[in-house]
C-alpha cells in the first residue's frame, strides 16, 4: 500500500491535478465533517449534553443515539439537540466553503456518507449530490409503511426551543401521518432505511455521471473515508480508477491515507488535516 507523510510535496501534486482534471468526483466520509468542526465527543459533547452525560453515563453523541431511552419524550430531547446542531446549527469552520470554491467552476459531482447536509450549506449545487445515508433533516415511518421522507427543520426547532428537564412536550413527538405509528430519523442503520424518490433521482444522476468519464481524466478525490462502508465511495474509487489510466486517485485522511499498489502511481495521498490540506490548495 501507498503510504506518503509529505504532505507538502503530495499537496502540489493535487494542485496539479485539480487544475487539469476534466472532472472531479468527491468522495466524502465523516472525516471530513470532523475536519469542519462536527466533533461527537469532549468539549462539543459536553456543551449540548452535559445533562444526559450526567444522567446516563455515556460520553459522546453517537453512544447517547442507540441509548434505550425510557420515554418518547426523552428521545426527541436528545435527537432534538442532536440533530439542531449537526444539521441546522452553523458550525462548519469553513471546510466546506473552502472545497466548493475550490470545485465550483470544474464539472463535478459529489458521492457522501454524511448526513449532516454541509455540502448544501456550502453552496453546491444539490442536482449534483447524492447522500447515501440519509440525511438528519428529514424524518420517515419508523415502521415503513410508505417510501416517503418530510422535512423536520421546523418541529426539530421547536423541540429544542420547548424542552424542560431533558423531555419534550408529548404533543411535539412526532408520528406517521399514514400509519400513526412513530417516526424515525432517515438514516441508514437497517433494512427499514427509505430511499425516497429524491434518493432514486440522486443515484441516477451519479451514475450517469461517472458514465460520461470513460477515458477522461478524472479526479477521484476521496476525503475522510474510512472503513465503516468502504463499498460505497473508497473501493469502487480504487475499481474506476484502475479501469482508466487518465484517473487519478487522492486520499486526504490524517492517519489513513494510502492507496493499493496497483494505482500507486496514479495516486495522491494527503496524511494531514483534510481543512490544512484544502487552505493550501
Amino acid at each position: 500500500m501507498k503510504f506518503t507523510s509529505d504532505c507538502s510535496a503530495e499537496i502540489e501534486r493535487l494542485k496539479n491535478e485539480w487544475k487539469t482534471a476534466e472532472a472531479i468526483v468527491i468522495g466524502a466520509g465523516a472525516g471530513l465533517s470532523t475536519a469542519a468542526g462536527f466533533t461527537y465527543s469532549n468539549e462539543r459533547f459536553e456543551k449540548y449534553f452535559g445533562d444526559f452525560a450526567e444522567k446516563y453515563g455515556f460520553r459522546d453523541m453517537y453512544s447517547g443515539g442507540f441509548f434505550p431511552f425510557e420515554t418518547q419524550e426523552e428521545f426527541w430531547a436528545y435527537w432534538s439537540r442532536y440533530i439542531y446542531i449537526n444539521r441546522y446549527a452553523d458550525t462548519d469552520n469553513g471546510t466546506y466553503k473552502r472545497l466548493f470554491e475550490l470545485v465550483k467552476d470544474k464539472d463535478y459531482f459529489v458521492i457522501t456518507t454524511n448526513v449532516d447536509h454541509q455540502f448544501q450549506k456550502a453552496g453546491f449545487d444539490k442536482s449534483r449530490l447524492f447522500y447515501t445515508q440519509g440525511d438528519y433533516g428529514l424524518f420517515q415511518c419508523s415502521e415503513p409503511c410508505h417510501k416517503v421522507t418530510y422535512d423536520n427543520e421546523a418541529i426539530i426547532k421547536d423541540m429544542v426551543k420547548l424542552q424542560k428537564n431533558m423531555k419534550i412536550p408529548t404533543e411535539l413527538i412526532p408520528k406517521c401521518p399514514k400509519c400513526g405509528k412513530p417516526m424515525t430519523m432517515n438514516l441508514r442503520s437497517d433494512d427499514k432505511f427509505v430511499e425516497d424518490e429524491g434518493w432514486h433521482a440522486a443515484a441516477k444522476r451519479y451514475d450517469k455521471f461517472l458514465q460520461k468519464q470513460d477515458g477522461r481524466h478524472v479526479l477521484f478525490l476521496e476525503l475522510g473515508v474510512g472503513y465503516n462502508t468502504p463499498v460505497i465511495i473508497k473501493y469502487p474509487f480504487w475499481r474506476m480508477t484502475k479501469q482508466n489510466p487518465k484517473a487519478v486517485y487522492a486520499c486526504l485522511n490524517y492517519g489513513e491515507a494510502y492507496a493499493p499498489d496497483e494505482i500507486s502511481k496514479q495516486s495522491v495521498c494527503i496524511n494531514c488535516d483534510i481543512c490544512e490540506a484544502l487552505s493550501k490548495i
